[in-house]
């Protein structure tokens, strides 16, 4: 993935945090792929250091103006799979008002979207907000193989039919920086933020 990318992570004592961990690491075991990542919902890829963060990636985190936790809701809606290695398997997220406007601030990092107006077109048609379960280069998951990792989603205690309950959702997160230019085995955070 080219340049670095900014996430949102479940808050550090939330019991999604325990649950999509497990999954993805039992995902991963059941298709064969070595690939691990801590579970997150990407706010933006495409960052250039130093253009965008610099030397100092700490303090140019902090210097973002975000918004309140209270207002960023996660909120899970079923899974699905596409053809792409980064999104193979994942929980498709609703794009909520707050993470919505979280992603337009993120994006305004990235060079050509930095006009507000831009950013919040891009926050508004194409970025797509999830939570990754499988990074794999096999192919897509069919409606059968959906159904199946249902019910393992369902053993985690993840329940995608509740529209934003405690075992469905997150309010809140740190928003991390990570160097996603490397491989996914160097993907580590480099600066984080409590929202």
């Amino acid at each position: 993935m080219p340049g670095s990318s900014l996430w949102l992570i479940p808050p550090g004592n939330y019991p999604l945090n325990q649950k999509l961990t497990s999954l993805i690491e039992q995902t991963a075991s059941a298709f064969g792929s070595t690939d691990l990542f801590i579970p997150h919902v990407t706010l933006t890829s495409d960052l250039v250091s130093p253009s965008s963060y610099g030397s100092e990636p700490q303090e140019w985190l902090d210097s973002l103006v975000l918004p309140a936790a209270d207002d960023v809701h996660v909120i899970f809606e079923k899974l699905d799979s596409e053809d792409v290695y980064f999104r193979k398997l994942y929980i498709k997220c609703k794009k909520t008002a707050g993470l919505k406007a979280l992603a337009t601030v993120c994006r305004k990092q990235v060079v050509g979207h930095e006009e507000e107006a831009t950013a919040r077109k891009w926050a508004e048609e194409t970025y797509s907000p999830h939570v990754s379960l499988l990074y794999h280069d096999c192919k897509r998951v069919d409606t059968v193989g959906l159904e199946g990792m249902s019910k393992l989603v369902q053993d985690q205690g993840i329940d995608l039919a509740a529209g934003g309950g405690e075992g469905s959702s997150w309010t809140g997160g740190r928003v991390v920086l990570v160097p996603t230019y490397k491989s996914t085995s160097e993907w580590k955070s480099i600066a984080q933020r409590m929202l």
